[in-house]
Order: structure tokens, then sequence, then C-alpha cells
């Protein structure tokens, strides 16, 4: 019986990343078109910095608006690696990923100590300041214009096409999400919730505060220069637009939309931001319009996010 109860919530906190992976091994079955397709892999691709920041924002309690920072120096590494130090593209990758985690790491430090807004306007001032590096070392970036990016190449094979880059992308968002999964269900993830709930109380009870704050920061970090690694290898080529403050607003966004604290909700929100533009293109120059009153009315009636708000009024449980 108690075996039966342990199976039951395991199989309960993995059904959000059940129900992803199957949706995406059905869609292409669904949808023939090459460039929906290449959207959907788009919406994966993006889905992992969103799903990094919820970790900082939905469990730790942290607003970052300069993660698009750490996007462009995961793309701007698949770029400069192999172009300038003819670096494979993926170890260029793993290369970037180690940057972004090592530069959270040192300017988190300090800047952890900071709360609330003063936290958030610290981490637009590190994106801010990425982002003009790529902008002004042309010799290494190709400045404004940006660069072109070496496609990925694994064993002699190099990935090009929609339909090998959307069962990689989406294959790989999974594992995150069964991952990050387990980091939240682990004593981790409640150092971290209990973080988020009150600082002074997880320091009453012995959590070290700095530490797990300093985590999230470093692993939000790493998924986000993951994340814009293989945007660039997928669209091959980069610009400073990668760095941009718009994009840091848009990860809050995503995340924010789709339900801070949920794992399917990052997935989703990151689909809402990433799909509707491309269905508003008919609208023409009502586009924005339509799109800002949409976001509006996700807000007003679906205030917890679009995934916990669906699952509370469905008597169940965020995926």
């Amino acid at each position: 019986m108690k075996a039966t109860s342990v199976l039951q919530r395991q199989l309960a906190r993995f059904r959000g990343v059940a129900l992803l992976a199957l949706v995406i091994a059905l869609l292409p079955l669904v949808i023939e078109n090459a460039f929906y397709l290449r959207v959907a892999a788009l919406v994966f691709i993006f889905a992992f910095a969103t799903l990094g920041l919820n970790v900082l924002m939905g469990f730790a309690g942290l607003v970052s608006l300069g993660h698009a920072g750490f996007l462009a120096i995961g793309a701007y590494a698949v770029a400069v690696g192999p172009a300038h130090w003819n670096m494979p593209s993926w170890f260029a990758l793993v290369m970037g990923i180690a940057a972004a985690c090592a530069l959270a790491f040192v300017i988190g430090r300090p800047i952890l100590k900071l709360k609330g807004h003063y936290f958030a306007v610290a981490t637009l001032g590190v994106g801010l300041l990425i982002s003009m590096v790529v902008t002004n070392e042309a010799p290494l970036t190709g400045g404004p214009d940006g660069m072109t990016v070496a496609r990925l190449e694994l064993f002699g094979w190099t990935l090009r096409g929609t339909m090998p880059w959307y069962w990689m992308s989406g294959g790989l968002l999974v594992l995150a999400c069964w991952g990050i999964t387990n980091l939240v269900n682990s004593p981790t993830g409640r150092a971290l919730r209990s973080i988020h709930d009150s600082e002074v109380a997880a320091d009453v009870l012995g959590v070290d505060v700095a530490r797990y704050k300093l985590a999230a920061f470093v692993l939000s970090a790493g998924m986000a220069a993951f994340s814009g690694s293989m945007l660039a290898l997928f669209d091959g080529h980069v610009t400073p637009v990668s760095a941009g403050f718009l994009r840091s607003v848009e990860f809050v966004t995503m995340a924010v939309l789709g339900g801070l604290g949920s794992i399917l909700g990052s997935v989703v929100g990151t689909a809402v931001l990433v799909v509707l533009p491309q269905a508003l293109v008919a609208f023409h120059d009502y586009e924005h319009m339509i799109l800002g009153l949409l976001m509006m009315l996700f807000m007003i009636f679906l205030r917890s996010g679009i995934v916990p708000a669906l699952a509370a009024r469905w008597g169940g449980r965020s995926l």
C-alpha cells in the first residue's frame, strides 16, 4: 500500500514532463508545415532560458532583468570560438556555458546582497554591459551586424534542417524539465522555496540563504547561455539584439505569463510569446496592440499564470 502511494506521488510529480513529451512527440504528426515546426523548435530553445529564470524567480524569489546578457555569452561563444580560435562548435558551447556560470558566480556574490528591485537593477546593469561589449568589440564579435555561426558538428555529423533541430531541442527540453522537477522536489528545492517565502525564517531554520541564492543564479545563467548557444547554432547568425534589454523583459514576461514556480508554465509562457506574434502577423498595424491586450487579459483572469490558474480551476496541482 505504501509502495503504491509512493508510485502515485512520483507519477503526479512528473505528469507535466510526461505531458510535454507527449505533445512534442505528437506535434509533427499534426503539423507538417516546416515553418510551424521551426517555430516550435524556437519555443523549445527559448524555453531553456525561461525555465532557468523561473527557478530564480519562482523558487528563489529573485527577479533578473539582465538574463539576455547570459544568453548572448552562449550565443557569441559558438560564433567566436570556431571563427577565431578554431574550436569545435560543441566545445565552444560548453565554454560559453562555463563562462556564463563563472561570471554569474563572480558577480552574484556581491549583487545577491541586494534585495528586491535593487537586485533587479543590478542585473539590468550586467546585461547592458554585456550588450555594449558585443556591440563595440567589432573585430571580435562583428559589431552591430553580428557574425555568422558555424553549424554544429557531432561525431562527423552536421546538424542542419528543421526536423533534426526539432527533435534535438525538444528532447533536451524534456530532459531539462525532468531535471528541474527533480531539483525543486529535492532538499535544495525546498530550501529555495523557503527563501522565496521568507529569507529571515529560512535563515533561522538553518538554510544557507546566500549559498542557495547564488546556486540558483548560476544555474539560471548557465541555462540562459545554453539557450543562446542553441539559438545561434539554429539560426546560423548572431547579433547584439540577443543581448538587448527587451529580450530580458521577454524572458521575465514568459516566466510570469506561464506561471512562476511552474515547470510546464515556463514552456507554455514561452510558447505564447513566440507563437502569438506569428499568428497575429495578418493584423499588420494592430499586431502589437492585440498582443498587449491579450497579455493584459491573461494577467487579469489568470493572475497566478496560465498553468497554475488553469490547474486550480480544474481542481488539480500546478504542473
